[in-house]
C-alpha cells in the first residue's frame, strides 16, 4: 500500500475489482503452478491488503516491508514450496499462458532461475521469474546489498557463475509496451484497456497488443513514463 508514485495502487478500482483481484484471478488460470499467494509486508497499512485476501479465499503470508527477500524465504518455508513464481502484484495483465511457458522454461532446462525479463522481449508487466526453494535459500543467505534484499531477484542474475539460468523470449520485441501500475497514467491505460474487453480479464497479451496496433494511440498514455531504476552498491 505504501507505493510512492501511486499510493494504494494494488487496491485501486479497475472495472468493477481491484488491481490485486485482477492479478490474482488471471494467475488462477495459470496450469503449471499449484498455489498462489500473497506475501505482503506487517505494516499496518497492510492490514488492507490481507483483508483482501480474505475476501479472495487466497492465502496470505505478512514479513518485513524492507527486506522483501527474506519475506520471500519465510513465505515459502510457512508453505513448503519446492519452486516459486515471482509475480509483482501491479501486474494486472499478467497473462497466465505466459507464466506457464516461463515454468515451461524453467522445467525443460532443470533451471535455478528463469524469467521472460532477461533478456526484456515482452511488453513491461508480463514479467515473470520461477526459482528453485535451494537458490532462494542461497541469495537469503548471501545477499547483502539493500537492492538484493528488497528486489528479491538480482542476486540470481548477478551470479551467473552459482545460478543456472534460462529465458522465455517472445519472437519479436515488444519491450517497448509499458503494461504494469507505477502511476496515474499507466492506471489511465489499464482501465481503458479493460473497458474495451468490457471488464473481462480473459484476454490474453496477443489481444492487447492487437488493440494497441488498432488504436496506437492508447500507447502514449503512458509512454513518457520512467521505469524506476535498481540501484546497486
Amino acid at each position: 500500500m505504501g507505493s510512492t508514485r501511486l499510493p494504494g495502487k494494488v487496491l485501486t478500482d479497475v472495472g468493477g475489482r481491484t488491481v490485486l483481484a485482477r492479478v490474482l484471478g488471471r494467475l488462477r488460470r495459470a496450469t503449471l503452478i499449484e498455489d498462489v499467494i500473497v506475501a505482503t509486508s506487517n505494516l499496518p497499512s497492510d492490514d488492507a491488503i490481507v483483508d483482501e485476501c480474505e475476501s479472495l479465499s487466497v492465502p496470505c503470508f505478512r514479513g518485513s516491508e524492507a527486506d522483501v527477500l527474506d519475506r520471500y524465504y519465510r513465505t515459502a518455508q510457512e508453505f513448503q514450496t519446492e519452486a516459486i513464481v515471482r509475480i509483482t502484484a501491479d501486474c494486472p495483465l499478467i497473462d497466465p499462458r505466459l507464466v506457464d511457458e516461463t515454468v515451461r522454461v524453467f522445467q525443460a532446462h532443470e533451471a535455478d532461475y528463469a524469467s521472460n525479463v532477461i533478456p526484456r522481449t515482452y511488453p513491461r508487466g508480463l514479467d515473470t521469474e520461477v526459482f528453485t526453494i535451494e537458490a532462494l535459500a542461497w541469495a537469503w543467505l548471501e545477499a547483502r546489498h539493500p537492492h538484493q534484499r528488497e528486489h528479491v531477484t538480482p542476486y540470481f542474475y548477478e551470479h551467473p557463475e552459482i545460478f543456472k539460468r534460462a529465458s522465455a523470449t517472445a519472437e519479436a520485441d515488444y519491450s517497448r509496451y509499458r503494461w504494469t501500475l507505477d502511476t496515474a497514467d499507466d492506471l489511465e491505460l489499464i482501465r481503458t484497456i479493460y473497458s474495451r474487453f468490457n471488464s473481462r480479464d480473459d484476454f490474453s497479451w496477443t489481444d492487447i497488443l492487437a488493440l494497441m496496433e488498432r488504436e496506437p494511440g492508447l500507447v502514449a498514455l503512458n509512454s513518457h513514463v520512467l521505469q524506476k531504476a535498481v540501484v546497486a552498491g
